[in-house]
């Protein structure tokens, strides 16, 4: 008899405690897959109890995901080694700028068919390209690496309200299996093999919902903030025809991890409320971050960042005018009513990778 595949989480925070509440009641379906779902927890205390006793005792992480209940067979890990080494389905769900560190924490002591699938919605985009995190995991571990990504906040799936997602991975058989460690009735899985578009989508949606922020802050209502949203939207697709070549195909911007993750996080995201508190309150946004997010990051002032690095070392800020304003107004001071420069863009001859026909 074939030994059981067994689930590791990597990442315990809001997304990876939801997750974690859906594998842990999926693998009990499943019976190739151990029932024992380990999740890696970065250890800290909370109300004098370390944070994995509590999880591992009360069946909840109360800083990250209160109120939720996870599964019992979800088991609480503080090193990552420990709860890494013997699996062979690996979820990465950490905040992108963390993630090499844990990658060579781990690397060497993982099975040799171990495989990943990455829910981080983050890249790393610098003057000489874009990198993403399926590459960089594969890169680090070697091994076959996933991407999921949609119009996914968190709260909302662990209390089951119905919701789509997107994963994309090359491998149709592996595809499968990954779907069945995730779908649900209220979470529905729909996959494609446009691993890189999925990411880049649900990267750059950040900065998107950035913008969207601002105009909320500024109180000028929703045909203004749709428009943001629309000329956010091309703007990725105009930046991934230029730094991906062929890679990305046109159809995932049409996928949960696209439009759909667009318009939810430019209403209901984190990266939207701190830009809203941005421009009503005048503060920074790192110390935003640390008021009102109880620990969690904050993706989409750092994307905007890196974002800028590359269009203006390409010398194509011009062609972003959106995403350079964004920008200036996080980093350079600019004011929130500066975003509507020179926004007169035409995007008419912008084209990407027709789908495959099927």
């Amino acid at each position: 008899m074939a030994p059981l595949n067994k689930v590791c989480i990597l990442g315990s925070g809001n997304w990876g405690s939801t997750a974690a509440r859906i594998i842990g009641g999926n693998v009990r379906k499943l019976p190739n897959f151990d029932d024992t779902v380990k999740i890696w927890v970065y250890e800290e205390l909370v109300g004098g109890k370390k944070l994995t006793e509590i999880i591992n005792t009360q069946h909840e992480n109360v800083k990250y995901l209160p109120g939720h209940k996870l599964p019992d067979n979800v088991v609480a890990v503080p090193d990552a080694i420990e709860a890494a080494k013997d699996a062979t389905h690996i979820v990465v769900v950490i905040p992108h700028q963390f993630i090499q560190h844990l990658l060579d924490t781990i690397h060497g002591h993982l099975l040799p068919s171990a495989r990943a699938i990455s829910l981080i919605k983050g890249m790393a985009i610098s003057s000489q390209g874009m990198t993403t995190m399926t590459q960089i995991i594969h890169r680090t571990l070697a091994i076959p690496v996933a991407s999921l990504s949609g119009a996914n906040i968190a709260n909302e799936i662990a209390e089951e309200k119905y919701c789509e997602t997107t994963i994309g991975c090359s491998e149709p058989d592996e595809a499968i299996v990954w779907r069945s460690l995730f779908n649900t009735p209220y979470f529905q899985v729909n996959c494609v093999g446009d691993v890189i578009g999925v990411e880049f989508c649900g990267a750059l949606k950040n900065v998107v919902a950035v913008g969207a922020g601002f105009i909320d802050g500024l109180g000028l209502g929703n045909n203004t903030k749709a428009a943001i949203i629309r000329i956010g939207f091309l703007e990725m697709r105009r930046l991934a025809m230029h730094i991906s070549g062929a890679r990305i195909q046109d159809s995932t911007f049409m996928e949960s991890c696209g439009m759909a993750d667009v318009i939810t996080t430019c209403y209901g995201g984190r990266n939207r409320r701190l830009a809203e508190e941005f421009v009503k309150t005048g503060k920074p946004m790192s110390q935003l971050e640390q008021e009102l997010l109880n620990g969690q990051k904050l993706q989409g002032y750092l994307t905007a960042g890196e974002v800028y690095s590359y269009i203006d070392s390409s010398g194509i800020t011009d062609h972003f005018p959106l995403f350079t304003n964004i920008y200036e107004i996080c980093y350079e001071g600019k004011l929130p009513s500066t975003i509507f420069d020179g926004l007169n863009v035409d995007f008419s001859r912008d084209t990407l990778t027709p789908s495959p026909t099927t």
